[in-house]
């Protein structure tokens, strides 16, 4: 039990990332929120949907008063869809999973070998015409493995096979590809900031590639994977004899098997950045200042796992907390972590869905009751 002063003092900021497949991370900042104020009614709190550059981060975006633009581009399959993106002084959040994302597939439908980024390219292009003048570019969540040259395409580049002809779309096409012409590419991104935000910190190719680690789970097969891993090597060769060293360089760089690729694409050709993708968006959003006062902070995810402690958000905001000197819990639909780890990451407890509710599909269907009575287990802890 805290006395009366402190409790007055108490101010909580709630900087969590969505529970993938049942709550936004608007959603889970709403209920943390309801679930502590049915213990403290009076409590101060604050919040800040936040993510790390994959599916979400427009939405964490737009929640920290970004505002919300919708263009019409190319989806992965080829076929139109409605992409979002987010801008406010001369700032652009771009997503690229908007465009060129898992979600984009029909049910059960995948599309390894053809899957394109061209719509990421438009995208970006709609920043563009906005008038940004710096793009944090999240990447992840993709359904491609195309090494951004759909992307690139958009954006005025040019990949020939031998005849001269247009190579086709998604990775597979690349084992076509004779040549490379970046004359046309849009001169804008020589005066933009491009910042790659991303989790992923793999090469393009190789057996921590782009096609080996992330094909799987898009569609591909274990020939899909080698033909995929060739037609990106190829890919990189051929850039490599119009663009120079930097082209094999790249391809090593961390990041750019980001999102099958994309990563290599803004690299090589865009000048990108690569920064870890929570980092950049706490910088975007805002947290410092948000931490600022605080004494406990509120984060989570669906699954706090050990994926976690290699560059989500949770790890991230645990990071920045715990160098201010503020204590960090958090919230999550499963926890696969022990105290240790925990600990380590700078999470003094964790507060697991499943712990209330151990049947997973009866969990997710119920994650916004159950994430409310967490938080009020939370402040009976932390905040009485």
């Amino acid at each position: 039990m805290t006395d009366g002063a402190v409790l007055e003092t108490a101010r909580v900021l709630v900087a969590a990332d969505k529970f993938k497949g049942s709550l936004t991370a608007v959603q889970v900042a709403e209920r943390v929120t309801a679930g502590l104020r049915r213990v403290v009614p009076d409590l101060r709190v604050e919040t800040l949907p936040v993510a790390d550059g994959g599916d979400g981060t427009v939405a964490a975006a737009v929640a920290a008063g970004f505002e919300r633009r919708e263009v019409r581009v190319t989806g992965p399959l080829g076929t139109p869809v409605t992409a979002a993106y987010a801008v406010r002084d001369g700032v652009a959040v771009v997503e690229m999973a908007e465009a060129s994302g898992l979600q984009h597939l029909p049910e059960g439908v995948f599309a390894a070998l053809t899957a394109t980024t061209h719509g990421s390219g438009e995208l970006l292009l709609a920043a563009l015409d906005a008038g940004a003048r710096t793009i944090v570019f999240g990447v992840g969540g993709s359904a491609t493995t195309d090494g951004g040259a759909g992307m690139l395409a958009a954006l005025g580049a040019r990949f020939l096979d031998a005849s001269g002809e247009p190579v086709g779309p998604g990775g597979g096409a690349l084992a076509d590809l004779a040549t490379a012409d970046f004359s046309g590419l849009d001169a804008r991104f020589e005066d933009v900031e491009l910042v790659l935000a991303s989790d992923v910190d793999n090469p393009l190719t190789g057996p921590k590639g782009a096609p080996a680690i992330y094909g799987p789970q898009k569609g591909a097969s274990p020939e899909d994977v080698a033909t995929l891993d060739a037609a990106l090597a190829h890919y990189a060769k051929v850039l490599e004899g119009v663009l120079g060293e930097k082209a094999a360089e790249a391809a090593l760089a961390p990041g750019a098997g980001a999102a099958g690729g994309i990563g290599y694409g803004a690299l090589v050709a865009l000048d990108a950045t690569f920064r870890p993708g929570i980092e950049v968006m706490l910088d975007v959003l805002g947290f410092a200042p948000a931490l600022a006062g605080a004494t406990l902070v509120i984060t989570g995810e669906g699954s706090l796992d050990e994926q976690t402690l290699h560059g989500k958000a949770p790890a991230g905001v645990a990071a920045a907390a715990r160098a201010a000197g503020i204590e960090v819990v958090a919230v999550c639909g499963r926890l696969l972590l022990h105290p240790g780890q925990l600990g380590e990451a700078g999470i003094r407890r964790a507060y697991a869905l499943t712990d209330l509710e151990s049947d997973p599909a009866r969990c997710m269907a119920n994650a916004g009751p159950l994430l409310e009575q967490v938080a009020q287990n939370i402040a009976n802890d932390f905040l009485r």
